[in-house]
C-alpha cells in the first residue's frame, strides 16, 4: 500500500542507448514514470523491452543517457560515482534470479554481509527471522534449498532496511510453491518496513499481487494497469 503523496522515484524522459560496434541499441526510448512510496510496482514485458535496463537505472547501477531521475529530493543523474554508491548503500536493496551467496559464509554471515556496512540495519538474526529461516541461520548455502537461498537473499536485501527494494526475476528459478514463499516474504517486509518494491518478471501471475503494474515494449511503458484489490501473494498461481 502506498503512502499517501509521498513519491520515491520520478523519472522524465528517461532514455538509455548502448553502442555495439556500429550499432545502437534503444534500451529506454522516453519513458516518465513516478513510483509512490509503499507501492508494489511489478514490471511486465518481453525480453529486451527495457525492464531491467530501467531497473538498472532506478537502483543506482547505471545511468540514462537523456532525462532526469530524482529519489525523493536527490536528482540521482547529478551524482558522482562516489556519491550514486553512496546513495545505492544508503537505499536500495537488491534481489536478482540468481542468489549471488558467498558459499563459504553461512546464512547470517552473508546477510551480515550487508548490516556491517548499512546506516540502520536490522540485525541478521532478526532478517533472517523476518524470511522464516531463523533456524538456518548457521547452514551454508550448500545445505540450503533453491528457495531458502533465495530467501537469505531477500534478508540480506531487507537488512538494511532500505526505502526501495528492486527485484529482478526473483522467482526465476523457482518451483510455483517455493517462488510464492519468496514473494510472500517480499511483500512482509514492503508491509512490516514501508519498503518501495518493484519487481520485474515474465510471470503475468504474478502481477495479480501488484497496486500497479507497468508493461514494457520497445523500450516504452505501452500500457499502465491499476490494480484495485491487489491480492496476497499465496493466491497467485502460475
Amino acid at each position: 500500500m502506498s503512502a499517501q503523496g509521498e513519491v520515491t522515484f520520478s523519472g522524465s524522459e528517461l532514455c538509455k542507448t548502448y553502442r555495439t560496434g556500429e550499432t545502437e541499441v534503444h534500451a529506454l526510448r522516453g519513458v516518465d514514470l513516478a513510483i509512490p512510496a509503499g507501492e508494489i510496482l511489478v514490471l511486465l514485458g518481453p525480453s529486451g523491452s527495457g525492464k531491467s535496463t530501467l531497473l538498472n537505472i532506478v537502483g543506482g547501477l547505471d545511468r540514462p543517457t537523456s532525462g532526469s531521475l530524482r529519489y525523493r529530493d536527490v536528482d540521482l543523474t547529478a551524482l558522482s560515482e562516489r556519491e550514486l554508491t553512496r546513495f545505492r548503500r544508503a537505499n536500495v536493496g537488491f534481489v536478482f534470479q540468481f542468489y549471488n551467496l558467498i558459499p563459504s559464509l553461512t546464512a547470517e554471515e552473508n546477510v551480515r554481509l550487508v548490516t556491517d556496512i548499512a546506516d540502520h540495519p536490522l540485525p541478521a538474526s532478526e532478517a533472517l527471522e523476518l524470511v522464516g529461516l531463523a533456524d538456518r541461520r548457521d547452514h551454508y548455502p550448500a545445505q540450503l534449498s533453491g528457495g531458502e537461498q533465495q530467501r537469505v537473499a531477500v534478508a540480506r536485501a531487507v537488512a538494511k532496511q532500505p526505502g526501495v527494494l528492486l527485484c529482478d526475476e526473483p522467482t526465476g528459478a523457482l518451483d510455483s510453491a517455493t517462488g510464492v514463499r519468496v514473494l510472500a516474504t517480499l511483500a512482509d517486509a514492503n508491509r512490516t518496513l514501508g519498503t518501495t518494491l518493484v519487481i520485474i518478471t515474465h510471470n503475468a501471475g504474478i502481477a495479480a499481487m501488484a497496486d500497479r503494474v507497468l508493461h514494457f515494449l520497445d523500450g516504452q511503458i505501452a500500457r499502465e494497469v491499476v490494480n484495485p484489490e491487489p491480492i496476497e501473494p499465496k493466491g497467485i498461481t502460475w
